[in-house]
C-alpha cells in the first residue's frame, strides 16, 4: 500500500462525523481514498512510533484543527541508592569488631574514636572537611584505599588501618597515637609528645575517658589508661 500524500502538521485534532474525537500526530491519505490517523504517544511512553493508527474513510471526517503537540515528560529515573545514613547499634558493633580483629585494636577504642570524631554520623563533615565515621580527610581516605568516605564499612576499615599505623609509628603509645589522629603526626614529632594544643588535648582526654567508662561500664571496675595499649 502506498502513500500518496503527508501531512506535515505537528498534531490535529480530528473530529469524525459520528461524534468521535481524535488527537494525532499527523495524517496521511493512502491510495485507496482513506485517511490513516497516526495517534499520539501515551504518557507512558514518550517515543513517537508509526505503530498506533487507524484508518477512517475521507469523507467521516467532519473537522481537523492543530494544536502544538504536547511534550510527554520523560519518565523520572529511579531513586539513586541513598548512602546509609546511620548504624543501628549492632552494626556498628560487627563494624568494629571485624576492623579491631584485623588490627589487633580493643574494639571499645575504635568505638571511642568514632564517638569522639562523628559521634556517630555516618555523613557527618567536618569544618576542614574530614568525612565519615572516623572523620578521614579525602587524601588519607584515598591514600588508604577508600573510594567513599561515607561508605560506613570502607571509613571505619581506613580509619582502623591508620590509627593501627599510628600505634605502630609510637610504640603503641595510644595517647600519642591519638594526638596524631587529632593533630597530624609532624605536630607530635614537633613537640616529641601531645602537642600543646587546646583542642588536641581535649580529644586525647575524650576519648581515653569514653574508652575508660565502656570498660568500666563492661567490667563493673575502672580501666586505667594503661588498658588502651594493645
Amino acid at each position: 500500500m502506498s502513500v500518496a500524500s503527508t501531512a506535515l502538521h505537528a498534531a490535529e485534532h480530528v473530529t469524525l462525523r459520528n461524534g468521535f474525537e481524535i488527537d494525532c500526530a499527523r495524517r496521511e491519505t493512502i491510495d485507496d481514498g482513506r485517511v490513516r490517523l497516526f495517534l499520539l504517544p501515551s504518557a507512558a511512553s514518550s517515543e513517537k512510533t508509526d505503530a498506533s493508527y487507524i484508518d477512517v474513510a475521507s469523507d467521516a471526517v467532519a473537522g481537523v484543527e492543530s494544536f502544538h503537540d504536547p511534550v510527554v515528560p520523560p519518565a523520572p529515573p529511579p531513586p539513586a541508592e541513598k548512602p546509609q545514613s546511620e548504624l543501628t547499634p549492632a552494626e556498628m558493633h560487627t563494624m568494629l569488631a571485624r576492623a579491631g580483629t584485623q588490627h589487633h585494636i580493643d574494639e571499645d577504642l575504635l568505638a571511642s574514636v568514632v564517638k569522639a570524631e562523628s559521634g556517630g554520623r555516618v555523613m557527618a563533615v567536618s569544618r576542614t572537611g574530614a568525612q565519615g565515621l572516623m572523620q578521614l580527610m579525602p587524601g588519607t581516605a584515598t591514600e588508604l584505599g577508600v573510594a567513599d568516605a561515607f561508605r560506613p564499612d570502607q571509613n571505619i576499615a581506613g580509619g582502623t588501618a591508620y590509627l593501627d599505623q599510628l600505634l605502630v609509628r609510637y610504640h603503641d603509645n595510644a595517647a600519642l597515637a591519638l594526638a596524631a589522629y587529632n593533630a597530624g603526626p609532624g605536630a607530635v614529632d614537633k613537640y616529641h609528645g601531645v602537642p600543646p594544643y587546646r583542642e588536641t588535648r581535649a580529644y586525647v582526654a575524650r576519648v581515653i575517658r569514653e574508652f575508660n567508662r565502656r570498660k568500666s561500664q563492661a567490667a563493673k571496675s575502672g580501666t586505667q589508661i594503661a588498658g588502651l595499649s594493645r
